[in-house]
């Protein structure tokens, strides 16, 4: 979803890759949260995240404590980022409620793509703004 986010608001500015320690395609779930607010990540695919050990990266950005403690350091040129949001996968009950459940982690993740990338483009439009450092950046 964190991919598809970044795509859809800042995709003019930034080229988003997802990688994980066990690739693979995306939950239903996601895929309906995200077509709500017309975004189709029914293609997306994440790949293993040994692909860009040796690539330049400039922001490289870790989503759960899951991820940050079982991917292997990823050095960013600019910065590495860390926002641990509970995964949505887990949630039981009915498909309602397990839709919510992404539809509450989509939100904050859209909530905090704009905090901490629509900062730096801000930022990069008026050298005057501030870069303010969000809550959720590290």
């Amino acid at each position: 979803m964190a991919e598809g986010l970044l795509r859809a608001r800042y995709g003019d500015r930034y080229r988003s890759l997802s990688a994980g320690t066990e690739p693979g395609g995306v939950n239903p779930f996601a895929v309906e949260a995200m077509r709500e607010l017309g975004i189709d990540i029914s293609s997306h695919r994440s790949e293993h995240v040994d692909a860009y050990i040796n690539q330049p990266l400039d922001y490289v950005v870790t989503v759960c404590d899951s991820a940050k403690e079982a991917c292997p350091y990823i050095p960013a040129t600019r910065q590495n980022i860390h926002m641990n949001f509970p995964d949505p996968s887990a949630a039981v009950g009915s498909d309602e409620e397990k839709l919510n459940a992404f539809r509450t982690v989509r939100d904050a993740i859209a909530e905090w793509i704009d905090a901490t990338f629509g900062l730096r483009e801000q930022a990069q439009r008026d050298p005057a703004y501030p870069l303010r450092r969000s809550k959720y950046s590290c």
